[in-house]
């Protein structure tokens, strides 16, 4: 019998999450670790990931995690990487772009290698890795790309980001038209501000975090588990006519 709670349900779940080892990244993969779901974090710093899964299989005895070092820049045969993901648990049927950098300079600053850098790891690689995969995420298949408020906003020396979480919002939609015969849903999350290694230099001001705080409906910023919620719901079939969006998690920033 299928019950509202049972639509939720992440048992037979495996989830690939990208840029794990801090951030929203290692917030998903803890909480989707937490909630029954075989979990396998990809990120190039491997201490950091292999502390994380200590800490997740300490905190939580039931939990599956595994751990992948890569450097997503470096990668050019994803296809083999997709077969690396594939080891521990199986295919992966959901996966999580959360990897992405934002080096936050000044239009004249922006150099060749920090624009290709940010456009290739922000865009290009979701979309490499999700092909990769999508062929083990027939019928029930969910990917989760990480947009931004800077996907229809313009804010100040962020011009290379900007275009990339532009493009992540436009992949999203393409994801989903392209995949969708195939059984496979492809949305998006736009966070609004929280606290993050992306961030830190916007919550190390006071002054500007609470600005950024005042511009949204709710008058406060996010923590990180106001996504988990919205996370899981698009990870489980909770969401399974649910493709194509992008969702924002701003506690109201775009509304105003």
């Amino acid at each position: 019998m299928i019950t509202p709670a049972s639509r939720f349900n992440l048992d037979n779940t495996i989830a690939v999450v990208t840029g794990a080892s801090s951030g929203i990244g290692c917030h998903m993969a803890t909480a989707l670790a937490e909630s029954g779901a075989k979990v396998v974090v990809l990120a190039r710093r491997e201490d950091t990931l292999n502390a994380l899964c200590v800490d997740v299989k300490s905190t939580y005895p039931h939990a599956q995690i595994h751990s992948v070092t890569s450097d997503l820049l470096a990668v050019t045969d994803f296809d083999a990487l997709a077969v690396e993901l594939s080891e521990p648990f199986g295919a992966p049927t959901c996966l999580i772009n959360a990897a992405g950098v934002n080096y936050r300079e000044p239009v004249d600053d922006i150099s060749v290698e920090s624009w290709n850098q940010t456009l290739n790891l922000n865009l290009s690689v979701p979309f490499f890795l999700a092909r990769a995969l999508v062929s083990g995420m027939q019928n029930n298949g969910s990917i989760i790309n990480i947009a931004s408020l800077q996907s229809v906003r313009a804010f100040a020396n962020s011009m290379p980001y900007g275009a990339s979480k532009g493009g992540v919002a436009q992949l999203t939609r393409a994801m989903a038209e392209a995949w969708g015969p195939q059984g496979i849903r492809a949305n998006a999350i736009a966070p609004g501000f929280f606290p993050t290694e992306l961030t830190k230099a916007v919550f190390d001001n006071p002054e500007k975090a609470a600005a950024n705080a005042a511009q949204t409906c709710l008058g406060r910023n996010g923590a990180l588990d106001d996504l988990t919620g919205p996370m899981l719901f698009l990870c489980s079939a909770a969401s399974a006519y649910v493709t194509g969006q992008v969702l924002y998690v701003d506690g109201g920033f775009t509304a105003r």
